[in-house]
């Protein structure tokens, strides 16, 4: 009973909406990347500033959850969307590394719509998490993860048709070795969108 008259701390939410803004910034990045290679240094650099300003975040909200005596969602949500938000961001910066070290100077267009996915994602989560502070959303929120989770079914198919595209006409095995790796990181951002889906969801169900 005298729980419910303390004052819960809402920063959380605003940590959120902030992690899932980074998280779209570098989505963009991520797809400019793939669309154009005229200047894959800046724009891996600009991933990894944009990564960066995400670990900052996420060290400030757990610092936070450790500091507050009565939060607004149960604590292993906030520390599991947290860190799972961050783990999207780093992926992000795995593909634009990788792109950078394995001198990449092109892609397929099935990367290029495996990027573009990611963008959608990205979108699809920060509309979410935007939404989850007031539990009137519930509905709303329980369709944009439902939309997540056909994103992330739609970049395993470009994923298995791409997958099989390479090694059935890809020559050079070098190409096939960076290509395939470059497509697993993108195919693994949409899979953790969807864990973050996965995990609003069950957020809504426990607090609606």
């Amino acid at each position: 009973m005298f729980g419910s008259f303390m004052p819960k701390e809402g920063r959380f939410f605003e940590h959120f909406s902030d992690l899932a803004e980074q998280i779209v910034r570098a989505s963009r990045e991520l797809a400019e990347l793939m669309g154009s290679f005229d200047d894959v240094e800046r724009r891996a650099y600009n991933i990894e500033t944009i990564e960066k300003n995400g670990d900052k975040i996420t060290h400030a909200a757990v610092e936070l959850l450790h500091t507050t005596f009565i939060t607004p969602l149960d604590r292993e949500h906030i520390h599991g969307l947290i860190t799972n938000m961050d783990d999207i961001l780093d992926l992000m910066e795995d593909v634009a590394q990788s792109v950078f070290l394995y001198d990449v100077r092109a892609v397929t267009p099935e990367a290029r719509k495996l990027a573009d996915i990611c963008v959608a994602c990205a979108g699809k989560v920060k509309e979410a998490v935007d939404l989850l502070s007031d539990m009137k959303n519930a509905r709303a929120i329980m369709e944009v993860c439902h939309e997540v989770d056909r994103l992330e079914s739609e970049a395993d198919h470009v994923m298995r048709s791409a997958m099989a595209k390479l090694f059935r006409d890809e020559p050079d095995v070098r190409q096939v070795i960076k290509l395939r790796s470059i497509y697993e990181l993108l195919e693994a951002i949409t899979d953790r969108c969807e864990d973050v889906a996965n995990l609003i969801e069950g957020i809504v169900l426990e607090n609606s």
